[in-house]
């Protein structure tokens, strides 16, 4: 790929929005702890077919350097998110996946978890967007390419089978162990610059909710 078919893919109208809609899932995520954990799920439930709508528009590209792109998400981070979803969720966290690529025409049941799911999906959007604001293109675009194919491979099937779970307990207006999680120290800022559609999405699920 040449530089300018690299510009023109990292840059497309699909591409931007893609990258902004995944900034608003991760950090719905990371402010697990500042807000009611059902008004976490409401949100959830509305972001993740967005998610999973802009990711299956996003451009198919090649990867054009040698050496594999840094991950950002460390286990460590992964655990610790996972926790904190986990404890917000409480019993309500596990749910029986009806789809398992791995056992698809057997008769198991196979039991899953919402925490798990959520950050399966998490660790590949957060180091997409970490790389992608780096700004350089030739990694920006190696960065698409891995992000379209886990997403295909992986967190696609993830999303839809855990907005299955996450639906139900919405409709259910189920309590969690706690309303709201107040934790100071772990206040995540809202970004700023976000694109008028985004903006306009989220006013209008406040007015209907």
């Amino acid at each position: 790929m040449g530089e300018a078919d690299i510009h023109t893919v990292v840059y497309s109208k699909n591409v931007v929005e893609f990258v902004t809609v995944a900034r608003e899932y991760c950090e719905l995520i990371e402010e697990v702890n500042i807000t009611p954990t059902a008004d976490n799920m409401s949100k959830m439930q509305k972001i993740l077919p967005l998610v999973y709508l802009k990711a299956a528009l996003l451009p198919k590209t090649e990867k054009v350097l040698d050496e594999e792109l840094r991950k950002y998400v460390t286990e460590l981070d992964y655990n610790v998110w996972q926790q904190r979803w986990l404890s917000a969720l409480g019993e309500y966290d596990s749910y029986y996946e009806v789809f398992d690529p791995g056992i698809q025409f057997g008769e198991e049941t196979v039991t899953a978890s919402i925490s798990e799911s959520l950050m399966d999906i998490y660790q590949d959007l957060k180091d997409f967007i970490t790389t992608y604001s780096l700004g350089y293109e030739a990694i920006m675009n190696d960065a698409l390419f891995d992000c379209v194919y886990h997403f295909e491979d992986s967190w696609g099937q993830r999303l839809v089978n855990v907005l299955r779970a996450i639906h139900k307990l919405v409709i259910d207006e189920v309590e969690y162990p706690s309303g709201k999680q107040n934790n100071e120290e772990n206040v995540v800022k809202k970004s700023i610059g976000k694109d008028d559609w985004v903006n306009g999405f989220w006013n209008t699920q406040s007015s209907e909710e």
